[in-house]
C-alpha cells in the first residue's frame, strides 16, 4: 500500500473529504448501533457516523489513511466510537449479520460484497458509491476502467436486497469529468414484505 500511503500522506486525495449528501440523508433509516466502513480512507463515512452515534469499525490497508482517520475523528471528539483496523478488505472475515449499516466509498469490491451484504443485521442499510465507465471516459478516478462499474453493474449486484435509491450521473469536479454511482439498499429478506395499502376501487 505504499501508493496509496503516499497518496495520503502528501495530501493527493482530500483529507477532511464530506460524506456524500445521499449518506446523510439515509443515515437516519436505521437507529444508531454498529457500523461498517469498507476501505474507509481518511474516514469520510467513518467519523460522519460515529458523529451520529454509531461504533464504527473503519478497515484501510493504508496505515496513514487510518492515522488521518484518527485525527479526523479527534477533532470531532469522536474517536472512542472508531474502531481501527488495518487490513485488506478483500481478505477481511466479515462477521454475519453484525453491523446496521455498511458503507463502501470508491472501492470495487464485487468479489466480497456478498460477505459485506451478509454482514448486514435484517433491515440493516448498505451504502455504496464507486467511479463508472463512461462515454467520455471520465478523468476522475482509477486510470483503468478494470477498477470502474459498468452501467447498472451494482444495481444488479444488489437485488437481493431492497433498492431506496440509485442513481447514476456525471458531473465536473475540480475541471475534470467525473461519473459516479450511488446506491442504497436495505437488507430485507425474502420475497414477502410490507407494503403501502391502497383502497379499491380507489377514492375519487
Amino acid at each position: 500500500m505504499t501508493t496509496w500511503d503516499e497518496r495520503f500522506r502528501t495530501g493527493e486525495y482530500p483529507s477532511e473529504p464530506d460524506p456524500s449528501p445521499v449518506l446523510r440523508e439515509y443515515a437516519d433509516e436505521t437507529s444508531d448501533g454498529r457500523a461498517l466502513d469498507v476501505a474507509c480512507g481518511t474516514g469520510r463515512n467513518a467519523v460522519f457516523l460515529a458523529d451520529r452515534g454509531y461504533e464504527v469499525d473503519a478497515l484501510d490497508q493504508s496505515i496513514e489513511g487510518l492515522r488521518i482517520t484518527r485525527a479526523n475523528a479527534e477533532e470531532q471528539d469522536v474517536a472512542d466510537k472508531i474502531n481501527l483496523i488495518q487490513t485488506d478488505a478483500t481478505q477481511f472475515d466479515y462477521p454475519e449479520e453484525y453491523y446496521d449499516v455498511a458503507t463502501v466509498s470508491f472501492f470495487r469490491t464485487l468479489d466480497r460484497l456478498s460477505d459485506i451484504k451478509s454482514a448486514l443485521k435484517p433491515n440493516g442499510l448498505l451504502f455504496y458509491q464507486h467511479h463508472l465507465r463512461s462515454e467520455p471516459p471520465a478523468e476522475v478516478g482509477p486510470s483503468t476502467d478494470r477498477y470502474r462499474f459498468c452501467s447498472n453493474e451494482l444495481l444488479h449486484a444488489c437485488l437481493d436486497l431492497t433498492v431506496l435509491y440509485y442513481e447514476e450521473s456525471s458531473e465536473q469536479w475540480e475541471g475534470k469529468h467525473s461519473a459516479t454511482v450511488e446506491l442504497v439498499a436495505r437488507n430485507s429478506h425474502g420475497g414477502t414484505q410490507s407494503y403501502p395499502e391502497t383502497q379499491w376501487p380507489p377514492v375519487r
